[in-house]
């Protein structure tokens, strides 16, 4: 083998680069992008939770201050309304939430 007067450990470092190299690309390049989707989708949960609960809060706070229709034994009535309002909202919110089918000959996690 006249002509290469490279040694061989310069093509294995070569190739481990390479596939170094190519490992990083595909892995960590996807990787920053779910990573960046899941960091936006748990703000967005965050802030609409935060926000339902602000909500929630006013209008029992609503009910009890500017109706006088629920005092004295009628009291529990706005925790009540309150209570089957955020059971709507969950319930809402529960059934938004889609199914994704595995495409057939992957097997099922």
């Amino acid at each position: 083998m006249q002509g290469t007067d490279r040694p061989r450990g310069d093509d294995v470092s070569q190739v481990l680069d390479t596939v170094k190299a190519y490992a990083k690309q595909e892995t960590l390049g996807p990787l920053k992008g779910v990573g960046r989707s899941i960091g936006l989708g748990l703000a967005g949960v965050i802030c609409l939770g935060v926000g339902t609960i602000i909500l929630l809060i006013a209008l029992l706070r609503l009910l009890q201050t500017e109706t006088s229709a629920f005092e004295g034994n009628w009291s529990f009535v706005p925790y009540l309304i309150d209570l089957v309002l955020a059971i709507v909202v969950i319930v809402l919110a529960v059934s938004r939430i889609k199914k994704v089918d595995l495409p057939q000959g992957e097997p099922r996690p």
